[in-house]
């Protein structure tokens, strides 16, 4: 699995960090979150759906 982030859409509410900061981290100088695990591991799969899933503005892009 792939993820990236539409900085387009992000709000910036660092939400996706809270739910899996193994491959989200919230980035304090540009007030969004970056991803930081490329390609994801399988052991965090679904964490990173969930933050696709609750992502208000659908900025989280999973690639399976």
């Amino acid at each position: 699995m792939k993820v990236r982030i539409d900085y387009d859409l992000c709000m910036g509410d660092g939400n996706c960090a809270k739910v899996c900061p193994e491959v989200f981290v919230y980035d304090d100088d540009k007030l969004q979150s970056r991803v930081v695990a490329d390609p994801v591991l399988p052991e965090h799969e679904e964490a990173v759906r969930r933050a696709a899933a609750e992502c208000a503005p659908e900025a989280i892009v999973v690639e399976e």
